[in-house]
């Protein structure tokens, strides 16, 4: 099926059992809302969340964000989850501590099997995977290829790092985040995530810094805790005025010079060749993506 590209800049974590947050989360301008099953939720609690979910759902979306489900693992829990996610309005499942692509594909195959007997679009939903343990990296390749129903990939910096035995932060993540920001591109997915890893939230300087900087590396949008990033994640993610304005001028001389047989060209003092003509369509590609959302 044809489909609008992903723009989840800013992707809000909201526990699935906290109805006075599931309330606000609307209200916060997030891409996409991320109704979490997992962590934020205490195995008791997990049922009645289940239960609640379509309600949930209801009300994180109805400013116009991408409703989402981060589920648990293993299978048994995974499935239950699925069963209670896969509604009309989800639009994406979180899928955590995916182990291999056999993982992903049974996953996918429960989705299916409930789009159809909902009576739900084939693929409408799509699966982010997150890949959090040393053995789950080395398959990432794998993983990636695994389904077309994966949309994105994510690195669980702190559960790798935990993994690993290392101290997650911005040297130590740096390799691993960009690895697999190229092998997500290799395989036409969209990497997630930030490079490295941010302690204190309330510190939005250094949440700008850091986004900024996973901008640059390829990165389309991370997820975040408190609605205080939101902003800051949308705006990091999306191409500033200045970079829209230079992408036109470079496809307009292109345009221009190809009309006119001209071999070299420069815009704004620099030469432009394909590649850089490429990346300024892509560039006004995704700012016409993030117009369409209406922001």
């Amino acid at each position: 099926m044809s489909r609008e590209p992903m723009v989840w800049r800013s992707q809000l974590y909201v526990p699935a059992n906290n109805s006075r947050f599931i309330a606000k989360a609307h209200t916060r301008g997030a891409d996409a809302i991320i109704l979490d099953l997992e962590d934020s939720v205490p195995a008791a609690e997990r049922p009645g969340a289940r239960a609640g979910l379509a309600d949930a759902v209801a009300q994180v979306g109805q400013s116009g964000a991408d409703v989402t489900v981060r589920i648990n693992s293993p299978e048994a829990e995974a499935f239950a989850d699925l069963d209670a996610a896969v509604l009309p309005d989800v639009r994406g499942i979180y899928v955590t501590k995916v182990r291999d692509g056999a993982y992903v594909q049974a996953i996918s195959a429960k989705v299916s099997e409930l789009e159809a007997a909902r009576g739900i679009e084939a693929g409408q939903i799509r699966l982010v995977a997150m890949i959090e343990t040393a053995s789950a990296y080395l398959r990432a390749e794998e993983i990636a290829g695994a389904d077309d129903r994966i949309a994105a990939l994510v690195l669980g910096g702190e559960d790798i790092a935990l993994d690993l035995g290392m101290v997650p932060d911005a040297d130590t993540l740096a390799m691993p985040k960009q690895h697999l920001a190229i092998v997500a591109r290799a395989a036409g997915l969209v990497p997630f995530g930030i490079m490295g890893t941010i302690a204190d939230y309330n510190d939005l300087d250094a949440v700008r810094s850091v986004a900024e900087r996973s901008h640059r590396f390829g990165f389309e949008g991370a997820a975040c805790i408190h609605p205080s990033v939101v902003p800051v994640l949308n705006a990091a993610f999306q191409p500033s005025d200045a970079e829209v304005a230079h992408a036109r001028r470079v496809v307009a001389a292109y345009a221009q010079a190809e009309l006119a047989g001209t071999g070299a060209i420069t815009v704004d003092d620099k030469m432009i060749d394909v590649p850089v003509v490429r990346r300024a369509e892509n560039l006004l590609a995704r700012y016409g993506a993030i117009q369409r959302r209406g922001d």
